[in-house]
């Protein structure tokens, strides 16, 4: 018998659950036996961020057709393709999709019912399709196959590189594995320098501040009625943040004829100042489909290119040798897509506007006078600065002005991401979506500084990334305006500043945007998700472990800068967690996946034909492990009896 302990149930770590059972025909020998032990206190499947029971206000910023779980023939992976149906299709037609239990919450049930293929669901929505897919993923495991579940917490990983591995969890119980993978998904941080200094400052004068956390999760009830908020960030957090102090408080929105909001306070809302460095929102989802066909992706950043560029000799910098091609070929879906489905508003022919587009660099005048040329309306020309820095260079006189000015902003934000006139923006959005397929490679290849993982990776290139695509859906910015024309949220400009008044006590907003104007207010949100820090981790494996000198964070170090990610390092070829006490060579018993490595790939679930890292990552685990596995001597696994004893479970759909 071999045993395999998988610490982490929600996406990712039933991703590989259906990797392993993809793979485990073809991988174990005839007749191996292997056991699995999948270890989390919260449901397998959703896990903690998936997990049924939160907030239904909470929705996913993704169209119900666009997420799944399953590879495609899109899928560059080694193992075997298993499709499978996207949430939309799942929830269309759930009898039909083996192993079949009806969901038990009525509402849940009502809202799967109704679902559209171009709604974006809530996230219980999400986690009833989780549920579902490990259902089948645990269906498929071969026959030699079984699986434990743990409703518990992991505490300590132990054991000799050569040896059995030993997982303690919270109940004092002991698992002994041959094989251990943390799929852990995104966690939480102990607050840093920054935030605990103003943690003390609102203890200090009795006020409210919340450090970067899951917004399902955080305690609100103490922002009072009518309180002054300054929320810092403007994105996904933000919007789920404002749901909850507004709808969640019991407000609520009308709608008029023409689609706009009305929004009717319950009395019980804070008064919400927000800004971030942006100082607006972002982008919105479209909410309709491609009107011409789809753009032959990658052409400008693919394999090749990737290939040439580690063949250059010296260091490599990501705005510098990457990003043009990049934006070459965000440019490339964006324009393929205007010129197939609205030729109307461009003057040259597709073929010859190719051409001359591939004769050029995206910064070379020539490009920028062919699209002038080409595409006479400055509103269908696609320009990155303008999109980045919306506020760049903008001083108002007073804050209705300021008010006004965003209103402005985002109801043409709104409009144009439900106009299929404009589906030119969804071509750049699938295009930018192909960029992640060759990014790990040019990461993994070690090539790029440590000042550009640091500045233009990490910082600059994430927060573009999720600026122009991972947006909320577009009610959500009409809602947004809704709650800006009734008073209750106030909007503070670009480069947002907060200091804290030891004299009276409060927090201070200042902006840029608005010179010499400051808003005091007595509670603070840092209205954005925490970063993961493995110094910092609130993971008790990973502390431990770390303390024990058994990992190691990813550092990148050059002459002149030295880059601390806060990532666990691992081996990008297949996860393997790489092990100071070993040399920083990869540890042959331990497995590390998710948001918390340097593989960074961070959904771990994707848009179906998209080639999705996560998946290629998982299979490539999947397939290690098996081949770990069917070589190991056995680690030793819980008898029938044992689990009996111990109120375990074996899961069977």
């Amino acid at each position: 018998m071999r045993t395999l302990v998988i610490i982490g149930a929600g996406p990712r770590g039933t991703g590989l659950l259906e990797r392993l059972a993809a793979n485990a025909a073809e991988l174990l020998p005839t007749g191996q036996r292997l056991h699995i032990h999948l270890v989390d206190p919260h449901p397998p499947g959703g896990g903690r961020i998936w997990r049924e029971r939160q907030s239904p206000l909470l929705r996913m910023n993704s169209m119900a057709e666009d997420v799944t779980m399953f590879t495609d023939e899109s899928s560059a992976i080694e193992g075997p393709i298993r499709p499978g149906p996207s949430l939309a299709q799942w929830a269309a037609d759930q009898p039909s999709f083996p192993p079949y239990r009806p969901v038990a919450d009525p509402a849940l049930r009502a809202e799967l019912a109704r679902l559209a293929p171009t709604d974006f669901a809530t996230r219980r929505a999400q986690s009833a399709y989780l549920d579902w897919v490990f259902r089948r993923a645990v269906a498929e495991l071969p026959a030699p196959v079984t699986l434990t579940v743990h409703r518990e917490s992991a505490l300590a990983l132990a054991g000799p590189a050569d040896g059995p591995q030993r997982v303690t969890l919270t109940s004092g119980r002991e698992l002994m594995a041959d094989q251990v993978v943390l799929t852990l998904g995104h966690l939480g941080s102990a607050p840093d320098e920054r935030h605990a200094a103003t943690a003390a400052f609102a203890r200090r004068h009795g006020r409210y501040h919340l450090p970067p956390a899951f917004s399902s999760e955080a305690e609100l009830a103490a922002v009072a009625p009518g309180e002054q908020l300054i929320l810092r960030g403007f994105g996904l957090a933000f919007v789920d943040l404002v749901a909850l102090f507004t709808e969640g408080r019991g407000g609520r929105f009308a709608y008029r004829p023409d689609g706009s909001a009305i929004y009717h306070p319950s009395g019980r809302e804070p008064v919400l100042h927000v800004g971030s460095r942006r100082g607006v929102p972002y982008h919105s989802k479209t909410d309709y489909r491609l009107q011409g066909p789809p753009a032959p992706l990658p052409r400008y950043f693919g394999p090749a290119t990737v290939e040439e560029l580690l063949n250059r000799p010296g260091p490599l910098e990501l705005r510098r040798d990457a990003w043009p091609l990049m934006a070459k070929e965000i440019g490339f879906g964006y324009y393929h897509e205007l010129f197939h489905a609205h030729p109307e508003r461009t003057t040259l022919p597709w073929a010859a506007f190719l051409a001359d587009y591939d004769r050029y660099g995206w910064y070379q005048p020539e490009l920028a006078a062919l699209v002038e040329r080409a595409v006479p309306q400055v509103a269908d020309r696609l320009d990155f600065e303008r999109l980045d820095h919306p506020l760049a260079g903008l001083r108002f006189a007073d804050p209705e002005q300021l008010q006004q000015h965003l209103r402005q902003y985002i109801r043409a934000d709104a409009d144009r991401r439900a106009d299929p006139a404009y589906s030119a923006d969804l071509g750049a959005f699938l295009a930018l979506l192909s960029l992640y397929g060759q990014l790990p490679r040019l990461l993994a290849a070690g090539r790029l500084t440590a000042r550009s993982i640091a500045g233009e990776l990490d910082g600059w290139w994430h927060g573009f990334f999720s600026f122009l695509a991972s947006g909320p859906p577009g009610f959500r910015l009409r809602e947004l305006l809704a709650l800006s024309e009734a008073g209750v949220v106030r909007f503070l400009g670009a480069d947002l500043s907060v200091t804290e008044d030891e004299a009276n006590g409060t927090f201070v907003a200042s902006s840029p945007s608005l010179p010499g104007h400051r808003v005091r207010a007595t509670a603070l949100i840092e209205a954005y998700l925490p970063r993961h820090s493995l110094q910092r981790t609130e993971d008790q494996v990973l502390a431990q472990l770390l303390r024990a000198g058994r990992l190691a964070e990813e550092v990148v170090v050059d002459p002149d800068f030295t880059h601390r990610s806060g990532l666990l390092t691992t081996d990008p070829a297949d996860g393997r967690v790489l092990d100071p006490a070993l040399g920083g060579a990869p540890h042959p018993r331990r497995l590390a996946l998710g948001p918390h490595t340097n593989a960074r790939a961070f959904a771990a679930f994707a848009r179906p034909r998209t080639n999705a890292p996560a998946f290629r990552q998982n299979d490539a685990a999947a397939r290690a492990l098996l081949r770990a596995l069917a070589a190991s001597g056995p680690a030793g696994s819980p008898t029938t009896g044992e689990r009996m004893a111990a109120g375990l479970t074996t899961a069977r759909p």
